[in-house]
Formats: C-alpha cells, sequence, structure tokens
C-alpha cells in the first residue's frame, strides 16, 4: 500500500500545468499555444452574414445553330412564307401565327428554331402544335414551319394549333369535318378582362373596412 502511494506522489510530482494566475480577481489567463479555436475579433463578430448563391444558367443556343436553321427554312421555304400554298394564320390572346406545311417527316421549326427548344420542353404546348396533324394522322408525313409574335408561349402555341388546322383545309377540303369536330377550325375569342376604375383587378374590389 505504502510503495503505491510512493508512485502516485511520484507521477503527479512529473506532470506540469502551464496556467498562469493573473493579477485581476478571479481571472485566470493561458498562453495562445493551447487554444484550440481561436475567439473572432469583435469587429468580425459584428459583421454581417453574406451568402451567395449562383443558378446555372440554361444552355443557350449557339448562333451557328440558329443559322443552320434559317438557312435550311429558306431552303425549303423560296420566297419566303408568303410565297407557299399551303399556309394559314392562327391568332389566340395577343399571339399570332403564319403557319407553312411541307411534305416531310413531322419536323416543327418555330421562329428559326426548334419547337422543343422554343416551347421550353412543355408537353402541354408541344401537343397542342401536333394536334391537328395527329387527328388527320398526317403527324409524320409534314413539316411544319411558324412564324409567332406577340403575347406568351402558351398563346402562340395555341394559336400554331389553328394555323396548323387552317392549313390542312388547303390541302384537301375533305379535312373540314374531322377538324371542325374536334373544335380546331374554331377562333378562341377570349380574352383577358379589362381593369376597371375603381377595383383593384377586373372584378376583384379593394380591402373593404367597417371600421
Amino acid at each position: 500500500m505504502a510503495l503505491s502511494v510512493t508512485n502516485l506522489a511520484s507521477s503527479l510530482s512529473s506532470l506540469s500545468f502551464s496556467s498562469q494566475v493573473s493579477h485581476g480577481p478571479n481571472t485566470f489567463s493561458f498562453p495562445r499555444s493551447n487554444y484550440l479555436f481561436s475567439l473572432p475579433a469583435k469587429s468580425a463578430r459584428r459583421a454581417s452574414l453574406s451568402i451567395t448563391a449562383t443558378v446555372a444558367a440554361p444552355a443557350e443556343v449557339s448562333e451557328d445553330d440558329t443559322m443552320e436553321l434559317k438557312k435550311y427554312v429558306k431552303s425549303r421555304l423560296p420566297g419566303g412564307f408568303a410565297a407557299q400554298k399551303i399556309i394559314g394564320t392562327g391568332r389566340r390572346k395577343c399571339a399570332i401565327a403564319r403557319v407553312v406545311l411541307q411534305e416531310g417527316t413531322g419536323k416543327v421549326i418555330i421562329n428559326y428554331r426548334d419547337a422543343k427548344e422554343y416551347l421550353q420542353g412543355n408537353p402541354l404546348w408541344l401537343q397542342y402544335v401536333k394536334v391537328p396533324l395527329v387527328t388527320l394522322g398526317y403527324e409524320n408525313s409534314y413539316d411544319v414551319f411558324v412564324k409567332a409574335h406577340g403575347g406568351g408561349l402558351s398563346g402562340q402555341a395555341q394559336a400554331i394549333t389553328l394555323g396548323v388546322a387552317r392549313a390542312l383545309l388547303k390541302v384537301s377540303a375533305d379535312h373540314r369535318s374531322p377538324l371542325k369536330k374536334e373544335g380546331l377550325l374554331t377562333r378562341d375569342a377570349r380574352v383577358v378582362e379589362r381593369k376597371k376604375v375603381g377595383l383593384k383587378k377586373a372584378r376583384k374590389a379593394p380591402q373593404f373596412s367597417k371600421r
């Protein structure tokens, strides 16, 4: 027992502590080498946290691809859109679309860009463009060339639908019955109702306060 106490005392005596007591009351100071983490300065504490985030930009179409499509369209449509025989004009809201049909494999080009890229890959808008051709079974028989302007992409897609349907009437008068049955030859006259004086929108009134 005495031997173990002696060993314990010798081991404690071999230990050394680097802490030093300062002259201030109840304060202790330690060397900087013993710190695991350094405290930030006052200026750093007051600095506000700033976070920056970057969003990946969508893939842009190169100018070379656009020029190639322009050359392709001009080669397929000699004399421009107005000189073609199978042409139709469609309108929806503020959008106007001039459509030309040429025998082909079902390619759709809008404003010298591929339809899927121009319509941002939206399956509903792409379906609008092909509905008249699918109704008659011509989805792989004609190429569609479009010049569209005004409105948004949704309105332009629906304007192209009417333009394609009207162009198909010039292919054959027998197409009128199936297209009319599906309602593809009717001009949709619905537009946004105008704002009224004293109201927030067309019909929305400002909030009423009783007191």
